[in-house]
């Protein structure tokens, strides 16, 4: 069996790391990006069975990529975890209206991203 990929879209280098550390002692395989502006195209050409998106990436809101994500026939259906510094109601409920998979905000423990992203992926 090919070891699952998630594509963590994310600018933030400690939390880069400790997610990918994270996921890959779980098993899976991490690539990163952590420009918006070429976020889409990361997307597509590594084709991740999972996307963890941060909302706010250089260039590009995580809320725009998702959004044409969803709009996409492609990665319409394709799982997204959304990770914000900033919680309030309104920005998970705009998530949630864009189509996000689950939405974490951040300081998040290291047990519930692990078990948030295997309950994604399945």
């Amino acid at each position: 069996m090919t070891a699952r990929r998630v594509l963590l879209i994310e600018d933030e280098p400690n939390i880069i790391e400790a997610i990918r550390f994270i996921l890959s002692r779980d098993g899976w395989r991490v690539d990163t990006h952590s420009d918006g502006e070429t976020a889409l195209a990361a997307i597509r050409t590594r084709a991740p069975d999972l996307v963890i998106l941060d909302v706010m990436l250089p260039n590009r809101s995580g809320y725009d990529i998702l959004h044409d994500l969803r709009r996409d026939a492609a990665t319409k259906a394709l799982p997204v975890l959304m990770l914000t510094a900033r919680g309030q109601k309104k920005d998970r409920d705009l998530a949630e209206k864009l189509g996000v998979s689950r939405f974490m905000t951040k300081p998040f423990s290291n047990s519930e991203i692990l078990s948030t992203v295997r309950e994604l992926v399945g």
